[in-house]
């Protein structure tokens, strides 16, 4: 495993050498990169006679040019950790601005991002930081938020460097996820289904897409070969994601079943339509005074038929309840036969949010609860259990 350190200008960038030999110790290669502010708090000498690696210091050093030193980098590392990350970097990050080695080497790089900030209490607090940082965790960066405290220039509040060991925990787990799906299709549903009833009108729901776009970005990270069927939705699909956009039940369930067979892991994050109208008027329904009916019957239920022809896959499925959460999943995850159910309570009209708190059902009864934590985090864990109730099953790859 190796890790890219970017380490810039402030005063706990001291720390950065901790977090190094702390990742060295579990076993980890680091590659420290220091930008130009960094080299006034802590020099390149110290992290080089501890790692025994050159220090990577300008974007054109002497001899180093014959390969594309950024590109070659970001496709060796298994993630890129900034500690600390100062107000400077979260905006450049946030904004694609690449004027060093470690904001091009961002841009460079498709493994998961670990981001540590530290800064004064007020520069954290001010909106532009705190409208970078959502930009950031919008992209599903994972940060180690800030400890409250005194601060190097005598303020109290929140903005000093996370403990080290909390930053290098977090480091390990990402690592820990690595590749643990290579060799694996992952099959991802998500998004609404639009079932039309004219030209002009259709019935659907509030479903953003988000946390099937965050399942399959996750499995993707983690090495599978990942297919997305998607309804419509606003959302850009994850770069490396074979997706397949539909617009109805029926569709969704023709992309599914096509998939299905060669999945090993099936993830239904999708919110299809439970109805559609009867029939479907080829000229817009013209306004009336009278009440006009609109007479609707039932889609096929995916999900179910799913757990019908189960064979080694391991199948997890969605519900979202205003009331009876608890009883409304298990009840859904025996008759569906389910492997895992993932519930969210929407009574308070969570739908398009970037965080969610869900309880993940297993068949054993087990509950995991997950309280406020962004989407990306929720699809990691989800597949970490999918994970492990295939080992539990001795479920091999279908495609083996």
């Amino acid at each position: 495993m190796k890790v890219g350190l970017g380490v810039t200008g402030c005063i706990a960038a001291y720390k950065a050498v901790e977090v190094m030999r702390e990742l060295q110790k579990a076993g980890v290669s680091v590659q420290v990169v220091l930008t130009r502010s960094a080299r006034r708090f802590v020099g390149p000498v110290t992290f080089e006679a501890l790692s025994a690696q050159n220090v990577i210091t300008d974007m054109f050093r002497a001899g180093r040019n014959l390969a594309i030193e950024h590109i070659g980098l970001a496709q060796e590392i298994q993630l890129l950790a900034v500690v600390p990350a100062t107000a400077n970097i979260l905006g450049k990050f946030a904004h694609g601005i690449a004027d060093d080695f470690l904001s091009t080497l961002y841009l460079s790089c498709p493994a998961p991002v670990l981001i540590a900030p530290a800064m004064n209490v007020e520069m954290w607090k001010h909106p532009a930081v705190q409208g970078n940082v959502d930009i950031l965790r919008k992209r599903g960066h994972v940060f180690v938020d800030p400890d409250a405290g005194v601060l190097a220039c005598g303020m109290e509040g929140e903005g000093r460097l996370a403990d080290v060991n909390a930053i290098v925990a977090r480091a390990l787990e990402i690592l820990r996820q690595g590749p643990s799906l290579a060799g694996q299709r992952v099959l991802v549903t998500a998004g609404p289904t639009i079932e039309d009833i004219d030209p002009v009108r259709f019935l659907s729901n509030r479903s953003s897409g988000k946390m099937g776009y965050a399942v399959a970005q996750a499995a993707e990270q983690r090495g599978a070969e990942v297919v997305l069927v998607s309804g419509p939705t606003a959302l850009t699909p994850p770069a490396r994601v074979h997706t397949v956009m539909v617009r109805s039940a029926a569709e969704m369930r023709s992309a599914v079943l096509q998939v299905y067979p060669q999945a090993d892991i099936v993830i239904k994050a999708a919110a299809v339509a439970d109805y559609r109208p009867a029939e479907l008027a080829t000229e817009k329904i013209k306004k009336k005074a009278a009440a006009t009916e609109l007479s609707l019957v039932p889609t096929d239920d995916i999900l179910a038929e799913l757990g019908v022809a189960k064979k080694n896959q391991v199948l997890v499925g969605f519900t979202a309840e205003t009331r009876d959460l608890i009883a409304r999943a298990r009840e859904k995850m025996a008759r569906k036969n389910l492997d895992l159910m993932v519930a969210n309570d929407v009574s308070s009209g969570v739908f398009g949010a970037d965080s969610a708190t869900v309880h993940i059902f297993a068949p054993t009864g087990e509950v995991v609860t997950i309280h406020d934590r962004s989407k990306l985090e929720i699809a990691h864990r989800i597949l970490d259990l999918a994970l492990h109730a295939q080992k539990s099953r001795g479920a091999g790859t279908t495609s083996a």
